[in-house]
Formats: C-alpha cells, sequence, structure tokens
C-alpha cells in the first residue's frame, strides 16, 4: 500500500542568540516523509545550530520559536512510528494516536521527549567516536536495541555496511581504519538506530568524490525507502544538489536564501574566486621516501600492508599532494614522514642543514633532530577546551614568550587563516566550544603556523570548511610558503584545495603510488581511474 506523504518535521521562526550573538534568526521550515533538507554557507553561519537544535540539545534550545515532530504513538507500549493514517504499531500492534510533538514544552524527564530523543539520530562532523579495540561490526551491534535478536543485527549490519560502502571492512578494528572509513561507520551506527529523524553534519566531508557520490546515493535512498526526513549541512554544493530536495543558505544565523537547491547553491558559490599568481622556486630534495612499507599486524586479519612499497621525493618549498580513496595508505605515508610511524621496510628521510635524518630512527641523534622543525595537522585535531584561543595558540603549545608578542604573533596567524581583523579580539578571547567546528579547524592550523615549522603536514586541512574559507586556507598556505619558505605534504580529498594549491601530486591505492605527477593531470584521471577499479573490485572501494 503507497501511503500519502505526510509532514514529519516543523522548524517555525526559531531564533537563537550565544552571549549576545544572533547565531539563528527566525529560522522556518517544513519536511515531510522521505524528504531531504540541505544547509549551506560559510564557517559559523548557523547550520550546526540548527542541526543541534533539531537533535534536542537543551543548550540549543530556541529562544523563540518551536520544533515540532509529527509521530504516531502507541497507547500499549509506547512506540514511536512514523504517523501515517490507519497503521498499528510496527513493534505490538497496538493502537496509535497521531500527534505533534512541541519537544522544548516538555520537561526533560517526559516519557515521550526522552523516547523521541532516542528516534533522532546525529551524525556530527569531525567526530570518530568508535570503540576503538572492537571490529566494524561489533561497533554496530552497539547501536542496535537490547531487545533486537542476533540474526536481525547481522541482517541489518551487512545491509548499512552495504549502504556506507564498509562491507569489505567488517572484521576490521576500528582504530585501524582511516578517518574516512571512520566516519562511514559512525554513519552506519546512527542508522542503525532506527532513526525518524536522521541530522548529519558535514556527513561527507572527509571522503573522496568517488566515495561521497557513492554515500550521497545512497543516503538518498535510505531515506526515500525509509519513508524517514533528513537535514545535512555540507559545505559541498555538489552534495546540496545532489542529495537535497530544498536547500536554505545561512550566513550569520540569516536565511539569505531557501528553495531549489541547484538555485540556491549557484548564488552562494557567486562568491567562490581564486586566482593563483606566483612564481616561486622550487629547491632541491628535502624529504626522501625509497620503497617505504608499513605494516600492521592483527589477530584477526593478519598482516595489513598499510603502506607498500612507496617511493617519492618532495622538494624545498614544494607543495605536494598525497590524493587517493578512503584507506589508500595516504595519512600512513604523512605518519612517516613526520617520524610518527616508523617505517617498516624502506627508508623515509629527511633533509636537516646538510645531514639526512632517517625518521625511523628514534632518540635526538635521530628523528628527534627533525621532528621540532615539523607541524602537523591532525585530521582529528584537538584544541585545548579550557583555554581560550589566545592561549591555545601560545602557552598551551609550549611556545614561550612576551605576552604582547604572543598576542602578536597570535593575530597574525589567526588572520592568515581566514578571521576577519574586525572579530579577532573576541576570537582570542573566546573558547573552542564557542566557535564552529570550521572555525575550531582554522584555530588548529593556526597552532601549527605559529610554530613556524620547515615542513607543515596538512591531513584534510579544509574537509569541513565551505570553499569561500578554502579560498582563504588556500591564500595561507600559498603564503607560508612564500614569505616563510615552508614545504607542505598535503594529505586532501579535495580537488580543488588540490589544484589551487599545490605543485604535484601523487596518486595512492591499496598502500601504493599509481602515479605522481602535476595535480590537474592527477584529478582529472582521478574519478575514471577509482570507479574502473571498484568495478573490478565488486563496487567496493
Amino acid at each position: 500500500m503507497v501511503q500519502k506523504s505526510v509532514d514529519l518535521l516543523k522548524i517555525e521562526n526559531v531564533s537563537k542568540k550565544f552571549e549576545g550573538r544572533t547565531v539563528l534568526n527566525n529560522v522556518s521550515a517544513t519536511l515531510s516523509t522521505g524528504k531531504i533538507l540541505g544547509l549551506i554557507g560559510k564557517s559559523a553561519a548557523g547550520k550546526s545550530v540548527l542541526i543541534h537544535m533539531i537533535r534536542g540539545t537543551q543548550e540549543y534550545a530556541p529562544d523563540s520559536g518551536k520544533v515540532l515532530y509529527h509521530v504516531n504513538q502507541c497507547l500499549k507500549c509506547g512506540n514511536l512510528d512514523i504517523p501515517f493514517e490507519g497503521i498499528s504499531c510496527t513493534k505490538c500492534g497496538g493502537k496509535v494516536v497521531d500527534k505533534w510533538v512541541d519537544y522544548y514544552s516538555l520537561h526533560e524527564r517526559d516519557p515521550i521527549r526522552q523516547k523521541l530523543k532516542a528516534r533522532i539520530s546525529i551524525m556530527l562532523q569531525r567526530t570518530f567516536a568508535l570503540f576503538g579495540d572492537n571490529t566494524v561490526m561489533e561497533n554496530i551491534f552497539e547501536a542496535f536495541d537490547e531487545k533486537v535478536n542476533d540474526k536481525e543485527k547481522i541482517d541489518k549490519t551487512i545491509e548499512l555496511l552495504n549502504l556506507v560502502n564498509m562491507k569489505h571492512r567488517t572484521t576490521h578494528i576500528a582504530r585501524d581504519l582511516s578517518g574516512g572509513e571512520k566516519q562511514r561507520v559512525v554513519m552506519a551506527r546512527q542508522l542503525a538506530k532506527n532513526p525518524l529523524f536522521f541530522l548529519a553534519d558535514e556527513p561527507t566531508g572527509t571522503l573522496d568524490p568517488f566515495t561521497a557520490n557513492l554515500v550521497h546515493e545512497r543516503l538518498v535512498n535510505y531515506v526515500r525507502t525509509h519513508n524517514i526526513c533528513m537535514v545535512f549541512a555540507s559545505h559541498w554544493p555538489e552534495a546540496i544538489e545532489k542529495m537535497a530536495d530544498e536547500a536554505i543558505w545561512l550566513d550569520s544565523g540569516n536565511v539569505l536564501m531557501h528553495g531549489e537547491p541547484s538555485t540556491v547553491t549557484k548564488k552562494f558559490m557567486e562568491e567562490y574566486q581564486f586566482e593563483r599568481n606566483e612564481d616561486i622556486s622550487i629547491g632541491k630534495d628535502l624529504i626522501l621516501v625509497e620503497n617505504a612499507t608499513k605494516h600492521f599486524f592483527s589477530v584477526v586479519r593478519g598482516v595489513v600492508k598499510a603502506v607498500d612499497g612507496v617511493t617519492l621525493d618532495i622538494k624545498e618549498n614544494e607543495i605536494f599532494a598525497l590524493v587517493g580513496l578512503s584507506g589508500a595508505g595516504k595519512t600512513t605515508t604523512s605518519r612517516m614522514i613526520a617520524g610518527m610511524t616508523p617505517a617498516t621496510s624502506g627508508t623515509v628521510k629527511i633533509k636537516i642543514g646538510d645531514d639526512w635524518i632517517d625518521m625511523s630512527e628514534s632518540g635526538f641523534a635521530g628523528k628527534g633532530r627533525a621532528t621540532s622543525y615539523i607541524g602537523f595537522l591532525h585530521q582529528e585535531y584537538t584544541l585545548y577546551p579550557f583555554d581560550n584561543i589566545l592561549r591555545n595558540l601560545s602557552a598551551c603549545i609550549g611556545i614561550t614568550m612576551p605576552a604582547e608578542l604572543a598576542k602578536m604573533k597570535a593575530i597574525q596567524v589567526l588572520t592568515s587563516v581566514g578571521f576577519h581583523e574586525k572579530d579577532i579580539e573576541n576570537i582570542l578571547m573566546a573558547y573552542p566550544d564557542a566557535l564552529s567546528v570550521g572555525e575550531q579547524q582554522r584555530v588548529a592550523f593556526a597552532q601549527v603556523l605559529i610554530k613556524e615549522p620547515r615542513i607543515i603536514i596538512l591531513d584534510e586541512p579544509t574537509g569541513t570548511m565551505d570553499p569561500i574559507t578554502k579560498v582563504t586556507v588556500a591564500q595561507a598556505v600559498l603564503s607560508a610558503r612564500k614569505e616563510l619558505g615552508e614545504t607542505f605534504v598535503v594529505v586532501s580529498h579535495d580537488m580543488d584545495f588540490v589544484l589551487n594549491c599545490c605543485d604535484r601530486a601523487a596518486l595512492m591505492r591499496d598502500g601504493k603510488i599509481v602515479h605522481i605527477g602535476k595535480p590537474e593531470d592527477i584529478v582529472s584521471g582521478f574519478e575514471s581511474i577509482e570507479r574502473e577499479y571498484a568495478e573490478q573490485n565488486g563496487g567496493q572501494i
């Protein structure tokens, strides 16, 4: 029986302020069964705030306006279902009553509020909260209701892993996954909760374009076939166009545009401009990797070849990119260069002065000579939550200098990563949780720059940034290279960033380097190469 579409979620004129600053201003939307709302905007536009508000997080309760949820509630067992007419409870077969729930008008301990919150799943950006010692399958098992039997768990887990293109990683230990793979497992965990409302903040921000497109298609299909509704924020116009039925463009909490996704994203992207005008001389070899391997041992899987015979060279003053699908070995290669992960065999060397330092050799006479000259922006970065941004950029990271000089340096690096001068005084005194995730990421980049390293390794530096902020960060990288003579190794799925910034790129797959060349050559062949590879492997990546 085909059911008539019904409204599931109403956002009615919600507004919100934090510390006197407006973060949402009179935002409204209505979503029905099988529909998706996409949110786009610059960093700190209010996208994440709206998602947390819909999630029911008390500190994000609207100052005015309402968030209303439409459900069927079983009079016998209390279960909540999609409010179709003439339907009995899907759990016990009992009689149901159709109702709209004004979430924030209920007491926190109200049973229907608690049951409703359990049916709202949220996927936060750059949060890879998994049980590290458990397998992928075991992590998803943890999310199921305790009443779900083992066979149902297994069948549902396989279905969800296929949806996020991770069926080939079922027995892998969570801590051994790449960032993009962890993100997909988190997505599967949230869907395992059988949500009526699915919220996602940058759900594919750390995925390569091929995998992201695949996940986009399957998420849309999931929402349609399960008749739920979804609200997601993304910095990718392509994601908004591909997934959303309607889009909202937010800027400083205000709705600038609300309508058809392609129309909204086209207008949003009018601000996106980048011109690369520079004449930089690339120097001699600075980093040499020769037939390097990194093998891990897993009780379940035996020897895992994360990096398998990589050879490359990176020059002084060069911006070099490592690109490829999730799990290709990019991050492990970058960690080997930084001395964080010693090579199992082969060599990784960095030139300091006139000496070549073996980064697999421990101690001050070995990699210790080089590590102080290397800055690393991790994909899973953290800021010190109980210190303001000024201290995060000075005392907390071990910089000892007079207070005024520390502040001057902090202002300099914050400006370079895209903060406006008029906002910097407030940013310096703010604490990390008062910033958006995109702003936190730029502060983490500033933490690296303020140390003035010779080599900077950036692992997905723009994964959760809007296109306009990406331009600023790209300019910051080019400026740091020009003004400070720094060398960059960039791990990225962001092909625009690679094209805008990098001098050369290496395409990695299965721990090996497939091709090294100009970014435009790598990027132009990236999708066709990976699609061919996926087809050869039954659609798995």
